[in-house]
């Protein structure tokens, strides 16, 4: 039945058996282990991966791993954004922005960065511009701490030796085993702030989305400027922020395969 399957136009599937394993992967893989583990021959294998690669669907790095493309990257945010769930997230967000009064919104790893997935914005007159489609940097925004709080160790040390840690405003932490000492407490927290370390005068605070296999795939963040709300009065939102966290995992998770 499976040779039978592999033999006739079989190339479609194996190309998006290819595109999920690597989506679901733990950790990055190599064409031959991708080919054994979709039990398809080692030259074809390499063949479609090649092709995904020329077409910007996958991309190899530096150690031979098989990663995701930026084309693949897009077409998953739009899968996400654009999903029949997208009016479930926003009256999540707007309950949220509700409660807390500021602006609240979503942002996903993009690379080294974050990306601005989603957001809600309040009605006061000063705002702080951060618009849907921005990307921040990681090692001074709360989502950005957050996820790579969430990165095992090994990598959690690798990125910080590879980000271009710069001083943004007077509280960015710089020095890489501070912010590495910081980032072992977010992971024992569960929660990041970011207090005037990106921009002078915005504090901000977040927690993890994760998906069915407990993996941290979007941060839920709020901010705000301190002249109209200090830290401590963000953080006395934390529990609304998980609960919206959870409700958001509700609708977007996709149940575990056994």
């Amino acid at each position: 039945m499976s040779i039978t399957r592999r033999e006739k136009g079989s190339s479609i599937l194996r190309v998006l058996e290819i595109i999920e394993a690597i989506a679901n992967a733990s950790k990055p893989m190599t064409p031959t282990e991708l080919a054994k583990q979709l039990d398809i021959p080692k030259a074809t294998g390499h063949r479609l991966i090649q092709t995904l690669e020329k077409e910007g669907f996958l991309q190899t790095n530096m150690r031979g791993f098989v990663v995701p493309g930026a084309r693949l990257h897009q077409a998953a945010l739009g899968i996400i954004y654009a999903g029949r769930y997208k009016a479930q997230r926003r009256a999540i967000l707007e309950h949220l922005s509700n409660a807390v009064g500021e602006t609240c919104g979503i942002a996903i790893p993009d690379g080294t960065e974050m990306l601005y997935f989603d957001r809600v914005q309040t009605n006061w007159p000063l705002q702080i511009n951060l618009p849907v489609g921005s990307h921040t940097p990681s090692w001074c925004t709360a989502s950005g701490k957050l996820y790579l709080a969430n990165l095992p160790l090994a990598q959690r040390r690798l990125m910080l030796e590879k980000l271009p840690i710069q001083r943004l405003s007077r509280n960015t932490l710089t020095d890489p085993e501070e912010l590495l000492d910081e980032l072992a407490h977010i992971e024992q927290q569960g929660l990041a702030v970011d207090n005037e370390e990106f921009i002078d005068g915005m504090v901000a605070c977040a927690v993890p989305v994760r998906d069915a296999l407990g993996r941290l795939i979007a941060c839920l963040f709020t901010h705000a400027p301190v002249i109209r709300c200090s830290l401590e009065d963000l953080l006395q939102f934390e529990p609304q922020l998980r609960e919206a966290a959870a409700q958001l995992e509700q609708i977007i998770q996709v149940p575990a395969q056994s």
